[in-house]
């Protein structure tokens, strides 16, 4: 059986008083079953954040990192530094990363490997815009940058992919159930050729609008182990309500 994960990420959201008192209402509700929870915080709060929640069940991960170990990268933090605080997971390649900070397909692969060089699971997003949507390009962008990554490292070495429709993110329009399972599978298919044996294992996960009223819908799909959850983590209730889904 998969693990099932839901991954909160917070973009550029919250202080350090609103990152305390999430924390401190997710810790008064009961653990989600079956479920692998992990928080995305902006880098200056993960300090605090992983201690507010070392020895507890939620996982603490970044939004981001520099695909080199160290060296003239004004504002960049490394794998290394990550892992050093105590950061186990990391967002690479999400959309925002790459339409705003020109994040190539290449250089999200080599941020994935150098998180995983540094014990941390990396989070790979993929995900088509409208425009390639309503030119029929889906399958052709999620299995490039699929491909771009599976290049540098294997499958093993992979946290969990992240399918993440572009024309979904933050605009209220999630992608069916049936539409997203094709998307899963095709993912899954894909990785199944490099290692069967991890294909069945891997968590691939949607992102797009997910609401703990749409969650449920989507995680009856054989192929959609969980969810990357960006607005509706902002609230640790709902973000909860989506583990339970």
């Amino acid at each position: 059986m998969r693990e099932r994960i839901i991954i909160a990420n917070w973009k550029m959201n919250g202080t350090l008083e609103s990152a305390r008192a999430w924390i401190e209402a997710y810790r008064t509700l009961p653990a989600a079953a079956n479920c692998r929870a992990v928080l995305c915080a902006p880098f200056v709060y993960l300090p605090e954040i992983v201690e507010r929640l070392r020895g507890t069940p939620l996982e603490v991960g970044a939004q981001d990192v520099n695909e080199n170990p160290s060296g003239a990268y004004t504002g960049e933090i490394s794998a290394g530094m990550l892992a050093d605080i105590g950061v186990s997971w990391c967002i690479v390649g999400h959309s925002e990363r790459r339409r705003y900070y020109g994040d190539t397909d290449n250089r999200v692969a080599m941020k994935a490997l150098a998180a995983a060089k540094a014990g941390i699971r990396p989070i790979v997003c993929v995900g088509e815009t409208l425009e390639e949507r309503e030119r029929g390009e889906t399958q052709t962008v999620i299995l490039r940058q699929l491909n771009a990554v599976l290049a540098v490292m294997m499958p093993a070495s992979i946290g969990a992919v992240a399918y993440e429709p572009v024309w979904a993110i933050g605009t209220g329009h999630v992608a069916d159930p049936e539409t997203a399972q094709a998307v899963h599978a095709s993912i899954r298919r894909r990785i199944e050729l490099v290692d069967q044996a991890r294909a069945m294992t891997l968590p691939i996960l949607y992102g797009g609008s997910v609401t703990p009223d749409n969650a449920a819908g989507l995680f009856a799909m054989p192929d959609i182990d969980g969810a990357l959850v960006g607005g509706a983590s902002l609230k640790a209730t709902s973000f909860f309500a989506i583990g339970q889904a």
